[in-house]
């Protein structure tokens, strides 16, 4: 398991002054680079806009393809609004360390110390939601406000962006305050992460009776005043609606903009000359409150871990990154950071789909791996996953891939250093398959199931494997088997609703 009308198709490259103005070795890589990426996107987004801003070593790299409406000849520029959905997030973490920073709050407070009401709730066998939990997505706080599943009963999927805005047009802050008293934590808060919208939008309240400010004021006071972000805004004002580009869904639809209501959690607007700047104010890591938001506060940096907002694990060759996406309902945003190589990158598009997200990581991730490694070592097997799945893939080579069970426990007896983490196993697994090399991904499933059994996660992968094989007995047999581990497996449920 892993989370139309032909109109025109534009692809204007703009290469803007602050770069060197006239074309060097260096920048005519990062163009190349950047301009096949982009390419690849837009040839199958035809009328979707795509503007990326990168840094490297200190040089600011920015640029703009397609179009901010597809019925229109009308090409994004340094200015342009996107909605940049839970980036905001980041704000509001930013505003967290500086409170942190400057004695006004603790991480480990009960967030009730900043709330009016009475809200017994929200806590767990005695253990409150601390703030630090609003921020490393454990709360277990509910996803959305209202929360209200008899408003989508019966709603196609074209209509569901319209029902959803619909459900949230003129929901206040009371109202959220309201609805909150009806929250249920699942769990101990700072156990297991889950995405919380909620726990977002509550951070900006907070935020509003600490400083006793409105938060937009308090965006613009630390970050977007200091960094003189002038087009990125909350309210976007009269005089700049004109530069809000159209939001759309994977087949071209106008998409409604994001409701009003969702503030802290996904409300601001920004543009890629404002963004390359807050790019580079979170990758030079100066402000010690940026440096408090990117340190691991749950989970294993070498595999999985959060910051504050913010994704952080390493690269299979060790090297650190911190990421983070942001979408709304026809608008998708991509930041990542290499901290340690001085690279980072922000990609934003007027589009949102299921998969939107992951098709601009596989962009920012595409456009780093050209700027540091040889397509050779790009196309190798074993290219971004560690020392130890390299060292089994050339044993393998030698052996054949059905020998992988016995082969990794030789290596494991033989190399106190070998390890092979589940997750990565899984995921050099369907990068195989995504390759082509079916039969191989199928023993590397295999392998994983010997390494750990008692994962629902690993009969999952299996499963798939074996459906994608034609083996329909066994695929079942996988897929039960996981959900006897997890019976909240909702792709294993899926599966078999097709299978039996």
């Amino acid at each position: 398991m892993k989370k139309l009308a032909l109109v025109f198709a534009i692809l204007i490259q703009v290469k803007f002054a602050a770069i060197a103005q006239h074309d060097t070795p260096a920048n005519l890589k990062m163009d190349t680079i950047v301009d096949h990426a982009a390419r690849d996107f837009i040839k199958d987004h035809l009328w979707v806009g795509f503007s990326a801003g990168v840094i490297k070593d200190g040089k600011i790299y920015q640029y703009n393809y397609g179009s901010i409406k597809k019925d229109k000849n009308q090409k994004p520029t340094g200015q342009t609004l996107y909605e940049i959905g839970s980036i905001t997030k980041t704000f509001g973490s930013l505003l967290l360390a500086h409170a942190v920073l400057e004695k006004k709050v603790k991480l480990d407070d009960d967030i009730r110390k900043y709330l009016r009401g009475n809200y017994p709730n929200l806590e767990y066998n005695g253990k409150p939601i601390q703030l630090l939990h609003l921020v490393n997505l454990t709360s277990r706080l509910p996803d959305n406000l209202p929360d209200k599943p008899e408003a989508f009963k019966n709603v196609s999927p074209d209509s569901m962006s319209f029902a959803i805005a619909k459900l949230h047009k003129g929901y206040t802050k009371a109202n959220l305050l309201e609805d909150l008293y009806k929250a249920k934590l699942d769990t101990v808060p700072g156990l297991l992460p889950r995405h919380s919208n909620v726990a977002g939008q509550l951070l900006g309240i907070i935020l509003e009776n600490i400083y006793q400010k409105p938060y937009e004021e308090l965006i613009k006071e630390y970050i977007t005043g200091p960094l003189k972000m002038d087009h990125t805004f909350m309210t976007i004002p009269a005089n700049k609606v004109q530069l809000l580009a159209t939001g759309y869904n994977d087949k071209g639809m106008v998409m409604p903009y994001i409701p009003e209501d969702a503030q802290a959690a996904g409300g601001l607007h920004s543009s890629i000359a404002d963004l390359t700047k807050y790019l580079k104010f979170q990758l030079d890591e100066k402000d010690p409150a940026v440096k408090m938001t990117h340190q691991p506060v749950w989970g294993d940096a070498n595999v999985f871990a959060l910051g504050l907002n913010w994704f952080i694990n390493k690269t299979g060759d060790g090297k650190l990154t911190i990421h983070d996406d942001g979408t709304t309902l026809g608008f998708t945003t991509y930041f990542m950071l290499y901290p340690e190589m001085n690279f980072g990158a922000v990609l934003l598009a007027n589009e949102y789909s299921q998969t939107s997200n992951n098709e601009l990581g596989k962009i920012a991730e595409k456009i780093f791996n050209e700027n540091y490694y040889s397509p050779a070592q790009i196309a190798s097997d074993g290219f971004g996953f560690s020392s130890s799945i390299n060292q089994l893939l050339v044993e393998l080579t030698k052996r054949e891939f059905d020998k992988a069970i016995e082969t990794a426990n030789e290596l494991k007896k033989s190399s106190p250093d070998f390890q092979l983490a589940e997750n990565e196993v899984n995921n050099w697994a369907y990068k195989l398959m995504g390759k082509g090399k079916k039969e191989q991904a199928f023993e590397i499933f295999k392998l994983n199931v010997s390494l750990y059994p008692e994962s629902y996660n690993t009969y999952d992968s299996l499963g798939e494997a074996y459906e994608n094989m034609g083996n329909k007995e066994l695929a079942i047999k996988n897929f039960k088997r996981s959900l006897e581990l997890n019976p909240q497996n909702t792709n294993g449920i899926e599966h078999l609703k097709h299978l039996e």
